[in-house]
């Protein structure tokens, strides 16, 4: 995916998990940030950030926060960004699922649940979510940064339909040049035993890191996935 409109600027704080405080030369900037992760690690003062320009009206700001550097490394925090990146793709057949499908549907609810894909053929019919990572230290990647009970709700769904479906969770880790994935247990032992439990059951464990421009985004290669042992990534 591209990004139109891209700029340099330096961040300043966080006002609350959406707003963000910006700087581009004598400039102060108040940024759409699309992230409501921590992102502790990242958003740091002074630290080097991409924003895209938005004139459009009915918008609060003009501006959404996209990625930042971390030491020579730009990492991508736009949590809409995976689900279309995944898209394109599947659309490309980048992404092995172990069969060829060619049906695509966004938004399939099964159940209680509502699912980010699903994908049909070869007499296969499979569900697959989406979550996107920005959490890093020494090329280990995990997910969540901040506890969710809504992935959480995702595993249990998927769990609940492998009898019916081929059932896949697929983690976009949002940069380049990661050793492996791995749940973060610290923050959320509740999801991280969910997705132990899920891969138990049958559920398949997918993660992808991308190629990360300051003014696009793609999925690039498959990265090892480690589900039992328990990183400090904090």
């Amino acid at each position: 995916m591209k990004y139109k409109s891209v700029i340099k600027a330096e961040f300043l704080y966080r006002k609350n998990r959406f707003i963000a405080i910006c700087k581009k030369g004598f400039l102060t900037l108040t940024v759409y940030v699309p992230n409501t992760g921590r992102c502790k690690e990242l958003l740091t003062e002074a630290a080097t950030v991409f924003l895209t320009y938005d004139d459009n009206p009915n918008r609060k700001t003009s501006y959404t926060l996209i990625a930042v550097m971390k030491g020579e490394k730009i990492i991508n925090i736009d949590s809409q960004a995976p689900n279309q990146i995944v898209e394109e793709a599947l659309l490309k057949n980048k992404i092995d699922l172990g069969f060829k499908y060619n049906k695509i549907k966004r938004e399939y609810t099964h159940g209680d649940s509502r699912f980010d894909f699903y994908l049909e053929g070869e007499n296969n019919k499979a569900l697959l979510e989406v979550k996107g990572v920005t959490l890093e230290k020494n090329g280990i990647v995990a997910f969540p940064d901040a506890p969710t009970t809504r992935g959480l709700k995702h595993i249990k769904g998927l769990i609940n339909s492998k009898d019916e479906y081929l059932t896949y969770l697929l983690f976009v880790i949002q940069m380049k040049d990661v050793k492996f994935f791995t749940p973060n247990y610290l923050t959320d032992e509740n999801f991280s035993k969910g997705l132990l439990e899920a891969s138990e059951n049958g559920v398949k464990i997918l993660a992808y890191d991308c190629l990360v421009k300051r003014n696009s985004l793609e999925i690039s290669e498959k990265v090892p996935v480690i589900l039992e042992e328990k990183w400090n990534l904090d």
